[in-house]
C-alpha cells in the first residue's frame, strides 16, 4: 500500500512536468515553428508574458488549497493598474503609486476574506461580487476611460530588452521568480502553511486542532489580493497605461494554472512550483498557436479541454483516495 501511494505521489509530481515537456516537444517539432519555438529571443518573450498570470496564480495557490476560489482577480489587476497610473498622474513618485497599486489589491483580498469568515458566505458568491464591484471601482476612478501617465522606471518593470543588460531579462521576471520561492518556502515549511493544508483538507479537523480558521483564511486572501496589485502594477508598467478593462477573463487563466499545475478545488493540495509550471504550459501553449497562426478560439479549446482533463484527473485522485 505504501509502495502504490508513493508511486502515486511521485506521478502526482511529474504530472505537470510531464505536460509542459510534452507541449516543448510538439511545438519544437512542427516544421512551420521549430526554428523559432525554443530560440533564446521567445523563451524571454514567453518569460515576460508570464509574470502577470503567474504572480496571481502564487496568490491563487494558497486560496485554492485552503479549499477556497478567488473569482476577483481579473478586476482586481485592472483595479491596481489604474491606481498606479492615476497616482502618478497625480503626482505621487512611482514608488508610492506602486505601493498605492499593490495595496489596492490587498484592500480588495481583505474584504474578500472578511466577508467570507464573517458572513460565512461561499468564497464563489463573496468574490463573484467582488469581482463587479472592483471593475465598478476601476472604471469609476478611470471615468470609464484609459489613464495615460507619463513615463517612469516603472514602466520599465517589464521591458523586453532590460536595462542594464546583464540582468538578461526583464526585471518583472526575476520579481516574479524571487517571490515563487519565497511563498514555496512560507507554504512548504512554516507553521502557517501547514494550516492552510489542514483547513483545505479538512476545516472542521483543522479547527478542532486549535487552528485559527477565520484569522488564516484573511491572511491568505489578503496575500492573494497582493499578490494582485503587483500584478496589476506589472500590467500598467507592461501596457504603459491604467486601464479599467484589462484582463477580462484572466482569472480563468490564474485558476487554471493552479489547477493544471496539480491544486485539487476540492481543497488541501497544491505547490507553488506545480503552478508556476502550470503557468507556463499554457503560455507556451498560446505561444506556439500564436506563431501557427491558428485564432484565439482554437488557443481557447485546447486550454479549456487541458483544463477539464485536469479537474478530471483530480476527481479520480480523490476518488481512489477515498
Amino acid at each position: 500500500m505504501k509502495d502504490k501511494n508513493r508511486i502515486q505521489t511521485l506521478l502526482n509530481w511529474l504530472g505537470p512536468f510531464l505536460g509542459l515537456i510534452l507541449v516543448l516537444v510538439i511545438f519544437s517539432s512542427i516544421p512551420e515553428v521549430q526554428d523559432r519555438f525554443l530560440r533564446i529571443s521567445n523563451l524571454k518573450s514567453v518569460a515576460t508574458q508570464s509574470v502577470i498570470v503567474a504572480l496571481g496564480a502564487l496568490g491563487m495557490t494558497f486560496v485554492i488549497i485552503s479549499g477556497g476560489i478567488d473569482l476577483s482577480v481579473a478586476s482586481n489587476i485592472a483595479l491596481a493598474s489604474v491606481i498606479t497610473a492615476f497616482a502618478i498622474n497625480a503626482g505621487f513618485s512611482p514608488v508610492l503609486a506602486l505601493l498605492f497599486g499593490v495595496l489596492a489589491g490587498g484592500v480588495v483580498g481583505l474584504a474578500n476574506g472578511a466577508l467570507i469568515t464573517s458572513l460565512r458566505l461561499v468564497p464563489f458568491i463573496v468574490t463573484l461580487g467582488m469581482l463587479g464591484i472592483a471593475r465598478g471601482v476601476a472604471k469609476w476612478i478611470a471615468g470609464n476611460q484609459k489613464i495615460d501617465a507619463p513615463l517612469t522606471w516603472v514602466n520599465e518593470i517589464m521591458a523586453k530588452s532590460p536595462r542594464p543588460s546583464w540582468m538578461l531579462m526583464a526585471p518583472g521576471v526575476w520579481i516574479m521568480i524571487f517571490f515563487a520561492v519565497a511563498m514555496a518556502v512560507i507554504l512548504r515549511y512554516s507553521v502557517f502553511g501547514r494550516h492552510i493544508f489542514a483547513i483545505g483538507s479538512n476545516e472542521a479537523t483543522a479547527r478542532l486542532c486549535g487552528i485559527r480558521i477565520s484569522r488564516t483564511k484573511i491572511l491568505v486572501y489578503t496575500i492573494a489580493g497582493l499578490f494582485c496589485g503587483l500584478s496589476g502594477v506589472m500590467g500598467f508598467s507592461r501596457l504603459t497605461v491604467g486601464d479599467p478593462t484589462v484582463a477580462v477573463g484572466l482569472e480563468l487563466d490564474v485558476i487554471a494554472a493552479v489547477v493544471i499545475g496539480g491544486g485539487s478545488l476540492s481543497g488541501g493540495a497544491g505547490s507553488i512550483l506545480g503552478s508556476m509550471i502550470g503557468v507556463f504550459i499554457m503560455a507556451f501553449l498560446r505561444n506556439g498557436c500564436t506563431m501557427m497562426g491558428w485564432p484565439n478560439y482554437i488557443q481557447e479549446i485546447i486550454i479549456g479541454a487541458i483544463i477539464v482533463a485536469a479537474v478530471a484527473l483530480d476527481q479520480i485522485r480523490h476518488r481512489q483516495s477515498a
